[in-house]
């Protein structure tokens, strides 16, 4: 096809508007300003596969634009072109720095996610030791701490539940039921670290 190198902008936009004339007109903005609007592009941040997609975009508007009375050659074609290269340009600028900082806050919060669910399932995994040892203590001893611990009574409460002589023997039993737990973490090393580091990042 051959490209008519003498367009008047007003010819230009009669074209655009022609069914017939769309393709010959279009063809002349390519090979008119591709290269000074890619060159925008390029000064701005931007590649040659990104000028190559921006400038599709802008040919497909400018058209648009003037079938639908938008633009009937107010300013110059090259003018307009260029302006709405920069506008567009701008934009997707905006919308890839709105997503660099997107990106930037999620692996923030997924580093925070990721520690907060190790944590938890450290946690988790204590308190299943913990239990496994709680097992191992006798029933009383179970109950005490359980009610102490667990159910946050206070030793006059307690007292009523276990029907020991008073307070003073209670405090006693739980001691002593408290140390025979604390030696049964301090028997494992391994169980007594993984315990103490659990406990620690849930600070």
């Amino acid at each position: 096809m051959t490209v008519n190198s003498d367009y008047t902008d007003q010819q230009l936009l009669a074209d655009v508007q022609h069914p017939r004339g769309v393709n010959q007109a279009v063809t002349y903005l390519y090979k008119s300003h591709y290269r000074l609007l890619e060159r925008y592009i390029l000064n701005n941040s931007g590649n040659s596969t990104d000028a190559q997609d921006l400038i599709q975009e802008v040919m497909v508007s400018f058209v648009e634009m003037v079938r639908e009375g938008k633009y009937r050659g107010e300013a110059s074609v090259k003018s307009f072109l260029y302006t709405l290269t920069r506008n567009l340009w701008i934009t997707e600028l905006r919308k890839r720095g709105a997503e660099a900082k997107r990106n930037e806050i999620y692996e923030t919060n997924r580093e925070q996610w990721d520690d907060d669910i190790n944590a938890f399932i450290s946690y988790k995994e204590a308190q299943k030791t913990i239990t496994a040892l709680f097992e191992k203590l006798g029933e009383k001893c179970r109950k005490i701490l359980t009610l102490f611990y667990y159910e946050d009574l206070s030793m006059k409460e307690i007292l009523v539940q276990t029907h020991y002589e008073n307070e003073q023997v209670l405090r006693n039993r739980k001691y002593k039921c408290l140390k025979e737990m604390t030696d049964l973490v301090h028997r494992n090393s391994t169980t007594f670290e993984h315990v103490k580091s659990a406990l620690e990042r849930l600070k």
